[in-house]
């Protein structure tokens, strides 16, 4: 009888150990179609905050006196936001707190902020491109909820902006953000729709605005009065889209437009043409003079000649891991993009 209890007792604590070797180990990595493999081309140095998911997304400022220039706008989501030139040498620095996601247009800097996290604000800069430097304009008020996603669209230069404000719940506004010398900014919202679970990446197409759902894919909204027709263009399929869809970003290469697209499970960037959303195929960043980006958040992409390794367009990507530095951005020439995928 003892002998069996013994025995009940040692397979009981096997069978618990078992299960807690299973419990410790890591779900497998789901891996989408094979990327074809590009190297960066350049870094930005790390941003402040260290030890910390900090580092977020990425703007690309185009000089208007001087298009062949450009610097990186880039937000530690802990701290504030960078300027870096091309050479990733960080120019300037402004204390801004939790801001999230950046775009830009012209010299006016717009984050989702999130230092409220039930009243969601739009923080406003001004960008001296020559000095460079950033100065705060103020925040805009832009409803419930915790301000995440954010991308800037213009008609013309000199007309209104039109901003989208992705919240954390998946709800989108876009509307238009006044800027005006001598008065705080403003945010008037001209339609809204619910994406039905969390999302942030986005960015326009002309009047069409594109948002990743990070569990589900991407999703292409058109305005319908205070509404939007909504259809969800590439899902998570774990082919082309690995979860989570994160950032998005367009270029334009040989008269075609393509939207880009983080799929960060997998480490990896899907690549459409517009406007029928057609696939083209994958890349991933991998490892050179420089190092791999994982993790991917925010990604940001320009055409024009900026010159050395940009003088075919600019690509620009966060790595969420740079160790045993603090995260940081890649900088990749276009021209390795396209030639990888034969564009």
């Amino acid at each position: 009888m003892v002998a069996t209890y013994k025995w009940k007792l040692l397979t009981s604590l096997a069978f618990a150990s078992a299960l807690a070797g299973c419990a410790g180990q890591a779900e497998p990595m789901i891996h989408g179609l094979p990327p074809a493999p590009v190297t960066a081309s350049g870094e930005t140095a790390p941003v402040g905050t260290n030890r910390a998911d900090a580092a977020d997304d990425p703007a690309i400022w185009v000089d208007p006196a001087n298009p062949n220039r450009a610097l990186v706008i880039a937000t530690d989501k802990k701290a504030g936001l960078h300027v870096y030139d091309l050479a990733g040498k960080d120019l300037a620095f402004i204390k801004a707190g939790l801001v999230n996601n950046v775009d830009v247009m012209g010299d006016i800097i717009v984050a989702s902020d999130r230092n409220d996290g039930v009243n969601a604000h739009l923080a406003v800069f001004r960008l001296d491109g020559a000095k460079p430097a950033l100065t705060a304009i103020g925040r805009a008020p832009a409803g419930a909820g915790e301000a995440y996603g954010l991308c800037l669209a213009q008609t013309a230069p000199g007309a209104p902006l039109t901003a989208a404000l992705i919240v954390k719940d998946g709800t989108v506004r876009v509307g238009t953000l006044t800027v005006a010398d001598g008065t705080a900014p403003a945010f008037a919202v001209q339609w809204e729709y619910k994406i039905p679970t969390q999302s942030e990446g986005c960015v326009f197409d002309g009047d069409t605005l594109y948002v990743g759902e990070e569990d589900a894919g991407i999703w292409q909204l058109k305005q319908n009065g205070t509404g939007a027709t909504a259809r969800l263009v590439a899902p998570v399929d774990n082919q082309r889209l690995v979860a989570d869809v994160e950032g998005l970003a367009t270029i334009d290469h040989k008269s075609q437009r393509y939207l880009i697209a983080s799929s960060q499970g997998d480490n990896a960037f899907a690549v459409f043409r517009l406007p029928g959303f057609d696939y083209v195929g994958r890349f991933a960043v991998a490892a050179g003079t420089y190092g791999a980006t994982s993790e991917t958040d925010g990604i940001a992409a320009a055409a024009g000649n900026f010159g050395g390794d940009y003088a075919g367009g600019l690509f620009i990507a966060q790595d969420g891991d740079n160790a045993p530095k603090a995260q940081n951005f890649k900088l990749v020439g276009w021209d390795r993009i396209a030639a990888a995928l034969g564009l």
